[in-house]
């Protein structure tokens, strides 16, 4: 599970989470004159335990395992994800309810008076299974919830091939000989054989190395980058079938250029096509 695939939105839903938990160790009731009566919560109360705590946690914990794996497992037909989403809305819908009968009918015994009030625990339940739901629900369509929820880091060595930022992986410039280098004037003695030429001096074999040192640059030199949000790799044959998933904070090789779209190679070997280039981040 990579977590800097996680989204803003994930952080919503992570941080509702955990203020379900917290309000469910406060009191659910309040009762005026009730002196110095110890209230339960949430946890003495097992449909508020079951249909807002454990459901609306559960939901979380789907919502952001779906978005931490490379390739989202589906039970019939639905992702985990989408059952998260499910489970959150149920909380909040399950919130409400206890909101408007705290006490769960039992004030109609009798003459229906003396019930109990909702607690600060079941208000700050309903309030946080409600963000939870909310962010839920708007993580995928809201552009500022789908953005990084940790920043890329910057790619000062993160490679392990080397000197990448200098002149990249393999290209001139990691190792070739530079036209202008001191050591660029050794050619005119080993080139004794060159009478014919006009100029015999020592700037002409430097115009001859410089353009042998040119053609393997070629129109695309390969580069690292990185995606500002998770991204689809797709086969190089055409498949529709995702490959794999570029996530935020890692660092993809991008060894050709297809209109476009980018053949980028993962760290453990494997080539696809990146067809959204949009707002890559090159290294």
């Amino acid at each position: 599970m990579n977590i800097r695939s996680l989204t803003r939105g994930d952080g919503v839903v992570i941080g509702a989470a955990v203020l379900l938990l917290i309000a469910s160790f406060l009191d659910i009731y309040s009762y005026d004159g009730a002196g110095a009566v110890e209230m339960p919560n949430a946890w003495s109360s097992a449909p508020l335990l079951l249909g807002v705590v454990l459901t609306g946690i559960a939901g979380a914990a789907l919502i952001v395992v779906a978005h931490g794996l490379p390739q989202v497992p589906k039970v019939a037909g639905l992702d985990l994800g989408q059952f998260g989403v499910a489970l959150s809305i149920f909380s909040a819908w399950s919130a409400l309810a206890n909101i408007f009968d705290p006490s769960g009918g039992v004030n109609n015994v009798g003459d229906g008076s003396g019930g109990p009030d909702a607690g600060t625990g079941l208000i700050l339940l309903l309030i946080a299974s409600l963000v939870l739901a909310a962010g839920a629900v708007a993580s995928p369509l809201v552009p500022a919830l789908k953005g990084p929820l940790l920043p890329a880091p910057k790619p000062t060595a993160p490679q392990p091939y080397g000197g990448q930022p200098q002149g990249g992986y393999g290209y001139p410039g990691a190792g070739a000989p530079q036209p202008g280098q001191p050591y660029g004037g050794q050619p005119q003695p080993g080139q004794p054989g060159q009478p014919g030429q006009p100029f015999g001096t020592q700037p002409q074999p430097q115009q001859a190395q410089a353009p042998q040192a040119q053609p393997p640059a070629g129109d695309f030199s390969p580069f690292w980058f990185a995606v500002p949000v998770p991204r689809p790799l797709f086969a190089e044959d055409g498949s529709p079938t995702p490959i794999a998933e570029l996530a935020p904070g890692t660092w993809y090789l991008a060894v050709e250029q297809r209109g476009p779209s980018l053949v980028a190679q993962t760290q453990d070997g494997r080539r696809g096509v990146l067809q959204d280039t949009s707002g890559i981040q090159r290294g």
